[in-house]
């Protein structure tokens, strides 16, 4: 087994603390990696303070990790030794059903293994994340990240980056296309920057006018400041495709629908911990769609690490040392970060 040290949860009401385990000896496909940073995502604190419901303990969170290959198993092809690598939502899947041949993974019909707070195929061996020192992973679930990518501005990739790069790839962003982000927070600011990458008219959609200038200067072409109910109706039937990445229930969906143009297609990426209310009537009068879209399969998720180096696509970071992480989850729920929290895990 290979020492590991990390930090973790031990229940849903008390502060992530230094914690000790171990982690599994390389298998033949296996590579171990130093990992050198990792992201803070909301759901990490859904899943710490159990507010999705099947949270096991102790955990240690993050799927946002980012690291160097320190050893790798025999039957190792894809990596060496010094490779810059990421890992992100997921470690494995049952790679037999038809969504797993279809490059679909992250859609796995059995269900894929998730980086932390899961068991991994054996049924046996509890999965643990990124806040910690090393991590051991088959290879076909890891990701090489570019040198041109520092590794730090590479980790929320792992996630934010391919929860936004999946939807606009699947939708086929592109010139021509409007695009509206809802919200411009850690999900969302990587939705702008990518969406006007792949060439698109780019708006957001904040009830915070603060935040308008940031939009701005990571590309957005417009900003919507939604306590003005009259973009409503100035831009009803305009848009092509909105992303929502706000983790509340309390929107007011219809206003949002009506944005869309006849077929166009809204699509949910935010998890909010409440169930939203939704009238049909919008959705029903311009044929429009409501969709969900979860994180992207291995294979998009390297072409998505692969087109931000190539454009020069990171996100806005800041860097904490692994005891601020409690800080950091109570910043997080406060809003009070620009734009997403990295633990540097060398520091551990």
């Amino acid at each position: 087994m290979i020492p590991a040290k990390g930090i973790a949860a031990h229940s849903s009401s008390t502060p992530l603390v230094p914690y000790t385990f171990e982690r599994r000896e390389p298998m033949a496909n296996d590579v171990v990696i130093d990992i050198k940073f990792c992201g803070i995502c909301h759901s990490d604190i859904h899943q710490a303070r159990n507010e999705w419901g099947h949270s096991s303990y102790p955990m240690v969170p993050g799927h946002e990790i980012a690291g160097i290959v320190t050893r790798v198993g025999p039957g190792v092809s894809k990596y060496t030794i010094g490779d810059h690598v990421g890992v992100g939502c997921f470690v494995d899947s049952c790679r037999e059903c038809e969504h797993c041949k279809a490059a679909l993974d992250q859609y796995c019909l059995q269900g894929h293994t998730q980086t932390y707070n899961d068991v991994e195929r054996d049924r046996k061996t509890r999965t643990q994340g990124g806040y910690s020192n090393v991590i051991v992973v088959n290879e076909d679930y890891v990701m090489k990240i570019s040198k041109k990518i520092p590794l730090d501005k590479a980790a929320p990739l792992l996630c934010a980056g391919i929860t936004l790069y999946s939807p606009l790839n699947h939708w086929k962003t592109g010139p021509g296309k409007k695009i509206g982000i809802m919200g411009l927070g850690g999900l969302g600011h990587m939705g702008v920057k990518i969406a006007r990458a792949m060439g698109a008219e780019v708006f957001v959609l904040s009830h915070s006018e603060k935040k308008r200038e940031d939009a701005i200067k990571m590309g957005a072409h417009h900003f919507l400041p939604t306590h003005d109910k009259s973009i409503f109706q100035k831009h009803a039937n305009s848009f092509d495709l909105i992303i929502n990445t706000v983790s509340s229930a309390d929107l007011l969906m219809h206003e949002y629908f009506s944005l869309l143009k006849l077929d166009a297609t809204l699509v949910s990426v935010g998890a909010p911990d409440k169930p939203l209310s939704i009238s049909p009537f919008p959705l029903i009068l311009m044929r429009r769609n409501y969709a969900g879209s979860v994180i992207g399969s291995i294979k998009e998720t390297q072409e998505m690490l692969d087109f931000c180096a190539e454009h020069g696509i990171t996100p806005e970071i800041e860097v904490i040392k692994p005891d601020q992480v409690n800080e950091a989850y109570d910043r997080v729920l406060k809003n009070d970060v620009r734009y997403r929290f990295v633990i540097d895990m060398t520091k551990l």
